[in-house]
C-alpha cells in the first residue's frame, strides 16, 4: 500500500479503542508454551536459518543462547559480548544487547548483526553516556551455532547523551536492506544534554530519532540507498528512512499482505502508539505524541494548537493506532491499559486463523513495580483506510493462568509463530526471563 491517507481522529479513535477492549473469543483457544528460561531480559528470539530448529535467544546482560529443537539451551553460547559492551545498571537500564538479526543470506555468508551498548567512544562529548554499535560478526568456520566474535567489523556508531531511549531494533526489508530503529537519544521530553532546539526527532541532522535503511551488502562498511527519500537533501543525513521517532521499540514487516513496514514508539506520558512507517513520513515527535499535540513545559496535558506540519511544510503522518498511557502520578488501576508498548508482528502463522492479518503485540506492564504484561490485537479496517481497532488478547497462561512478567519483545518464527520474551523484574538482576510460544490450548 502507498503512504496511507490519515486524518487526525484524536480522542475519537480513544473512545473506540475502550469500546472494543474485551473481545468475544474465537476459533482456538491461545496460549502460551514455556519453552526457556534462566534468562535476565531476555530481548532477542531469532530462528538460526539452518534448518535445525534451533533459535538464537538474545539477553540484555549481552548473552546469545542457542535453544535446540528439544526445548533445552545448548551448553555453549552463540556469543558473549559482555566484556565489549557498556557496564549495565543492576536496577532498571535500557542499555545492553538490543538487536540481533541475520543476513537473508546467512545460510551462504554466515553473516549476524548486533547492536549494542559500547562505552562512549573517544571522539563523543565527553557529558555523554555511551555509544550505541552495529557490528557485524561472521559465525565460526563449520559452525552455524557459534560466533566468531574475532570477525566483529563496526558498521555504525551513534553517541548516545543519556542512558535510555536507545531503540535498536533491526530488521531486514524485502528489498534487503537493513532497517534500525534509533530512539531520540533519552531524558524526557527530547530535551537536554544531547538534544538539540526543537528535538531530536525532528531534527534532520543527527541520527536520533529515526528509522535508517543501509545497504550492508555494498559499500565500506555500508552504503546509502540511493533511492533513501532525503539522499541529495541538504541537511539530511542521508541514511534517514523516517523520522520523528520517540524510542522505536519494535519494527516487523508484514511478511504478508503489502509487506507494510510497524513500528512501535514508546511514549511518553499520555499515548503508546504504533505506526505503519512509510518512506520518507515524519511521525511527529515531540511536535505531537499519538494523535494529539506535545507541550513539554505541560506535559501531562494534550497540547492545544499543535503544529500539524513538520519544518518542510509535510503533514505528520498519524499512527495506526494509540492507546493511553495514564499521566505519571495518576495510576489509576481501573483506567490503565499500559504504560510502555512491546512492538509485536502482523500474525500470518497457521495455529490461529482467526488472528491471520491482526497485529500482536504487548504491554511491558500496566504498573511499574509489578510484572504484568498484557497483549492485544489490532484489526485493521475493513475499507483499508482509516484507524486500526485495538483489544486486548485473551492469552491463557498454565498454572494461575497471570503472566507475572514485564513483557520484554516477541519474535517470529521460520513459520509465522511467535515467540513471547519476558522478565519478572525491572531490572537486570536475577534469572526470572523466559521465552514462550504462543499456542493452542
Amino acid at each position: 500500500m502507498n503512504e496511507p491517507s490519515r486524518v487526525h481522529l484524536g480522542h475519537a479513535l480513544l473512545a473506540l479503542v475502550v469500546l472494543l477492549i474485551f473481545p468475544p473469543a474465537h476459533g482456538a483457544e491461545i496460549g502460551l508454551r514455556p519453552i526457556a528460561d534462566g534468562f535476565t531480559s531476555p530481548l532477542n528470539a531469532v530462528p538460526l536459518d539452518d534448518d535445525s530448529g534451533r533459535v538464537l535467544i538474545g539477553d540484555q546482560v549481552g548473552t546469545i543462547s542457542v535453544l535446540q529443537k528439544d526445548g533445552t539451551l545448548a551448553s555453549e553460547p552463540f556469543a558473549v559480548l559482555t566484556n565489549r559492551m557498556v557496564q549495565l545498571k543492576t536496577g532498571f537500564d535500557e542499555r545492553g544487547l538490543l538487536g540481533l538479526v541475520l543476513h537473508p543470506k546467512f545460510r551462504q555468508n554466515g553473516r549476524v548483526f548486533i547492536y549494542y551498548s559500547a562505552p562512549l567512544r573517544t571522539t563523543a562529548p565527553t557529558n555523554y553516556d555511551h555509544t550505541s554499535r552495529l557490528a557485524e560478526f561472521k559465525v565460526a568456520a563449520g559452525n552455524p551455532a557459534k560466533l566468531d566474535l574475532s570477525t566483529e567489523k563496526v558498521v555504525l556508531e551513534i553517541d548516545e547523551p543519556q542512558f535510555n531511549h536507545n531503540g535498536g531494533r533491526m530488521v531486514f526489508g524485502p528489498d534487503g536492506m537493513l532497517y534500525i530503529g534509533v530512539g531520540d537519544g533519552g531524558n524526557a521530553n527530547d530535551e537536554g544534554v544531547g538534544h538539540v532546539s526543537g528535538g531530536n526527532g525532528q531534527s534532520t541532522s543527527t541520527l536520533l530519532g529515526k528509522i535508517l535503511r543501509i545497504d550492508v551488502d555494498n559499500g565500506t562498511p555500508y552504503s546509502v540507498p540511493k533511492d533513501n527519500p532525503f539522499v541529495g537533501n541538504a541537511g539530511f543525513k542521508p541514511e534517514i528512512f523516517a523520522y520523528g521517532m520517540r524510542n522505536p521499540w519494535g519494527l516487523a514487516f508484514d511478511r504478508g499482505g503489502q509487506r507494510e513496514l510497524f513500528v512501535a514508539d514508546v511514549g511518553q506520558n499520555l499515548f503508546e502508539e504504533v505506526n505503519i512507517v512509510v518512506k520518507g513520513g515524519n511521525y511527529g515527535w515531540h511536535v505531537r505524541e499519538g494523535f494529539e499535540g506535545f507541550d513539554a513545559k505541560n506535559a501531562n496535558q494534550v497540547a492545544t494548537n499543535a503544529a500539524t506540519r513538520d519544518a518542510r511544510g509535510e503533514p505528520f503522518l498519524d499512527p495506526i493506532f494509540v492507546y493511553k498511557h495514564p499521566p505519571r502520578g495518576k495510576l489509576d488501576p481501573t483506567q490503565i491499559i499500559g504504560i510502555s508498548v512491546t512492538g509485536g508482528y502482523v500474525y500470518r502463522g497457521k495455529a490461529f486463523p482467526q488472528l491471520t492479518g491482526k497485529y500482536i503485540f504487548g504491554d511491558w506492564s500496566r504498573s511499574w513495580a509489578l510484572p504484568d504484561g498484557v497483549f492485544f490485537q489490532a484489526t485493521p479496517p475493513a475499507s483499508g483506510r482509516g484507524p486500526w481497532t485495538v483489544e486486548f488478547l485473551n492469552v491463557k497462561l498454565p498454572g494461575s493462568g497471570k503472566l507475572n512478567g514485564y513483557i520484554t519483545a516477541f519474535g517470529e518464527d521460520v513459520d509465522g509463530e511467535l515467540f513471547v520474551l519476558t522478565s519478572g523484574r525491572n531490572s537486570l538482576t536475577g534469572k526470572t526471563g523466559k521465552v514462550y510460544r504462543l499456542a493452542p490450548l
